[in-house]
């Protein structure tokens, strides 16, 4: 696995695909390959309110990479100062030994360079201390980039969140109780009441 690790908060993604569109204009590709893919479920009705979820796709940069095992040239390799998967482009004879061997359909090709493309984390802007064109982009800042450690910091802080915004919403539904709450009288039954006092 790389050093770097990518998180999509699907809870504040709204599907606009902006991620996708930034990530083809930053590597200039054609129509077709889509290093980044925003995979849509849904629309599906839950009760009476239609539900979607996106799952953000990008490469996963693996701890032992099948691409880079199938590349009869040596074209996929991985980083050793980051763990990053790439494409070396001079190398590359698209065979597309590494796009079979890939089980997330990570590697795409390129129809105009007639060789493979894949996400390499934008790795050129990694490298001048910046993030993935699709993280900068990202409308809503539901992705983030950064080591591993800082993404669990991500995760905590998004759960307390929901966990406080739950609380919220719990107490604000909750009836006015405490000291100064008055108790209910016990009623009496109707007979009861209908009868004379003597």
């Amino acid at each position: 696995m790389s050093e770097y690790y990518l998180f999509h908060d699907s809870a504040k993604c709204i599907g606009c695909l902006s991620c996708e569109v930034h990530c083809k204009e930053n590597k200039k590709l054609p129509a077709g390959p889509r290093l980044c893919r925003m995979e849509i479920i849904g629309p599906k009705w839950v009760g009476s309110i239609p539900k979607m979820d996106f799952i953000f796709m990008p490469c996963y940069h693996c701890e032992r990479p099948w691409c880079v095992a199938a590349c009869p040239t040596g074209a996929m390799q991985k980083r050793a100062k980051d763990g990053i998967v790439f494409v070396d482009h001079d190398l590359c004879v698209g065979c597309k030994a590494c796009m079979r061997a890939c089980p997330w359909g990570a590697p795409q090709w390129d129809p105009e360079k007639g060789k493979v493309v894949k996400c390499d984390y934008c790795m050129d802007r990694v490298d001048q201390g910046l993030e993935p064109a699709c993280v900068a982009k990202c409308v809503t800042k539901c992705l983030y980039f950064g080591k591993p450690a800082q993404m669990v910091d991500v995760r905590r802080e998004r759960h307390a969140k929901a966990m406080a915004a739950m609380a919220a919403e719990v107490t604000l539904r909750q009836p006015v109780a405490g000291p100064k709450a008055k108790p209910l009288k016990p009623r009496r039954k109707r007979a009861e009441a209908a009868a004379p006092q003597a």
